[in-house]
């Protein structure tokens, strides 16, 4: 198996294709809006929405990075600012969620369609190729989701029997 058949294999493992461990699509399919703004009351855990944010941001910034077009990417001060929320409310808490699905397969498709030049080619702003971000983004996504899932088990919006 090639480096990039292996990467998009752990690219989708996060998103949609269910591996050892749940895939995001899959985690956050149920979860509401109360569930993605609740935090445990001493307040040492990010929310579930906040983790969607920090994980798009990156993935998104990233994205732009790669294609060039740094004028648009995201900015924060910190890596703490990067979880902030938008207003909350139902709408947004569904676009951010679109908007995470969307950069994540795009990325995806990306990959899919980059020569061996493109996957090694340094990123401006970056210290690594595609290949090394995308697997660490890959890791970094997985860190998260695992949390996402205690969040929803912490609730009890996790369902006593899935196939995962």
């Amino acid at each position: 198996m090639d480096v990039k058949t292996l990467l998009l294999q752990q690219w989708s493992s996060c998103l949609d294709k269910e591996d050892w461990f749940p895939p995001l699509e899959k985690v956050l399919e149920d979860i509401t809006f109360e569930q993605a703004i609740w935090k445990p009351a001493d307040g040492t855990m990010n929310s579930i929405w906040e983790l969607v944010c920090h994980l798009l941001f990156y993935e998104k910034r990233f994205m732009m990075r790669f294609l060039g077009q740094t004028v648009n990417e995201p900015q924060a001060e910190n890596n703490d600012s990067t979880f902030r929320l938008p207003t909350e409310t139902l709408e947004n808490w569904k676009e951010t969620k679109q908007e995470y699905f969307e950069v994540h397969r795009e990325l995806g498709k990306i990959l899919e369609k980059s020569g061996h030049e493109d996957l090694y080619r340094q990123i401006p702003g970056e210290d690594h190729s595609l290949v090394l971000e995308l697997k660490s983004l890959a890791m970094h996504d997985a860190y998260h989701i695992g949390q996402i899932v205690y969040l929803s088990k912490m609730q009890g919006a996790w369902a006593s029997k899935r196939s995962f």
